[in-house]
């Protein structure tokens, strides 16, 4: 085959731009150190970088966002629970301290103070919030859990059911003694005959309730003609098992005055209870009580509560209840379903590949609605306690004042003082058997709250070990990423001497292909 200047020519040319095309790859290679440019480059390396783009993108969600926030979430929720597991402690160790019968009254009042500390901050770790979430209130992250300012227009329909083991006894006291101020009010006052009675009852989360419901749907608010009905107990699976009557009553006081001075409750008409708006409980009679416990019964009563103090635990949260505020347009919010089974608000975060994880949790389960309650009795027990005290030093001082030093002055003042001591003996008595008592429910506080904090720090080494992964993931797909994509400099280098030793021998090349023709042969 002939070749012609014009084809050496066409071939140098070519062989240039080539190399040319070599150069610039390179130097696009040397400056962005990837393999390709365009996809039109090597399709290959394209699909796979976006396949371990797409994978390294997700890897990072998990790892650098959704785990860091869970980790947060928990922490707040960890930190809160340690606070009232503390509180819950030194409520306990005034239990204890509370129980012991040798108590002075220096002691009543340090314990009183200490519990009156206590009961403002029992409820306030519940109100925890994570970058402005509220950590233990469910899908409501925007509320409180307590009312954080006294409330006194604000009403709920709550129902809340109870059980058998509910039935809990307390004491109930009449005949108070009130210090005469003269001496005729010594000599011709009535001296009262202090009296202490036991019942069962159902105690509700919240006292000054407005009404209750009946079984016939008739709202009992305690007026007269409006205080009697029916409360209808049922088995666990809601089948009737008996009806108790009920008689609604604003205060103690009340119960007293329209039983003679004393608290009874009347059953020859069958099973009773009353109903104390003001501290809202169901006093149970005993044949109410023995007839509940024998069957296991069960109780759902619905009663209407108007204003809430702060730090009051907000009724959504716990219970089956319509806020009816504007009665007009009710706000319904269920805890639980149809057969009693709760209705859970578990936030979830997606902390890898098809792997989510509950970090919240829920009020209930922690912040139980009595412990408020039994603090704020057994402040009353201690205060019942250094009253009653308070009246036989009083009475006793009385006694040795010259206005009180006539014999029949004298001798009236002795029956004061046995009637004082008789409440004192009471209210001391009351207050060791409560505290005492109160000792075993601090002790199932604090179980549900180790449970949680339990259950917190399992999820807590879980979620540790999924960032392990996820880290090691994350660095595995990074250098597969790297390994398809990137060029190690040293080597683009390399090459791009190469390429241009290349390109300039192309010249040189070229440069001789003109010099000799076929004249210089003629």
């Amino acid at each position: 085959m002939r070749i012609t200047n014009n084809m050496m020519l066409q071939g140098a040319s070519g062989n240039i731009n080539g190399n040319k095309l070599n150069i610039n790859a390179m130097s696009h290679q040397m400056s962005s150190q990837k393999k390709i440019q365009r996809p039109s480059e090597n399709p290959m390396i394209a699909i796979r970088a976006l396949r371990l783009r797409s994978a390294l993108s997700e890897i990072d969600q998990y790892y650098e966002n959704n785990i860091p926030d869970a980790q947060s979430w928990m922490d707040v929720t960890e930190t809160a629970l340690k606070n009232m597991k503390s509180i819950l402690t030194d409520i306990r160790t005034q239990c204890v301290y509370g129980a012991t019968d040798s108590l002075k009254t220096e002691d009543r009042k340090a314990i009183l103070t200490q519990l009156t500390k206590l009961r403002e901050q029992v409820y306030a770790e519940g109100n925890a919030d994570y970058a402005n979430r509220t950590v233990f209130t469910g899908y409501r992250t925007n509320k409180k859990l307590t009312f954080m300012e006294s409330d006194t227009t604000t009403s709920y329909q709550i129902t809340q059911k109870f059980k058998f083991s509910d039935l809990k006894e307390q004491r109930y006291f009449t005949g108070d003694v009130t210090v005469p101020t003269t001496e005729t009010e010594v000599i011709t006052g009535v001296v009262p005959t202090p009296e202490q009675t036991t019942f069962d009852r159902f105690r509700l989360p919240y006292g000054s309730i407005g009404s209750i419901t009946d079984a016939n749907g008739n709202v009992l608010d305690g007026t007269p003609g409006n205080n009697n009905g029916t409360i209808e107990y049922t088995d666990g699976q809601g089948n009737p098992l008996g009806m108790i009557n009920v008689t609604v009553y604003d205060t103690y006081e009340d119960w007293a005055a329209a039983n003679g001075g004393s608290h009874v409750i009347d059953e020859a008409a069958g099973p009773s209870a009353v109903f104390i708006k003001q501290s809202g409980e169901m006093i149970m009679g005993s044949r109410a009580s023995a007839d509940v416990r024998s069957d296991r019964g069960e109780l759902s009563l619905d009663y209407q509560k108007t204003g809430f103090d702060k730090g009051e635990l907000r009724p959504e949260y716990y219970y089956n209840c319509s806020d009816v505020t504007d009665p007009a347009n009710p706000v319904v919010y269920n805890k639980y379903d149809a057969n009693g089974n709760e209705l859970r608000q578990d936030i979830n975060y997606v902390v890898s590949g098809n792997q989510t994880m509950t970090v919240n949790t829920n009020a209930s389960d922690v912040f139980d609605s009595s412990i408020g309650r039994d603090i704020d009795e057994m402040i009353d027990a201690v205060q019942r306690s250094l009253d009653a005290n308070k009246k036989v030093e009083d009475l006793e001082a009385m006694k040795k004042m010259q206005e009180y030093s006539s014999d029949a002055a004298q001798a009236a003042l002795d029956d004061w003082i046995k009637a004082a001591k008789k409440e004192a003996d009471y209210a001391d008595e009351h207050m060791q058997k409560l505290y005492n008592g109160y000792i075993g429910n601090c002790d199932k506080y604090l179980e549900q709250v180790n449970l949680a904090m339990t259950d917190v720090g399992s999820k807590g080494a879980s979620l540790d070990l999924t960032k392990n992964r996820m880290s090691n993931q994350q660095d595995t797909v990074e250098a597969l990423k790297s390994v398809n994509e990137d060029r190690d400099l040293s080597e683009i280098i390399i090459n791009y001497t190469a390429a241009h030793a290349a390109y300039q021998a192309s010249l040189q090349a070229a440069s001789r292909l003109n010099q000799t023709t076929l004249l210089n042969f003629l």
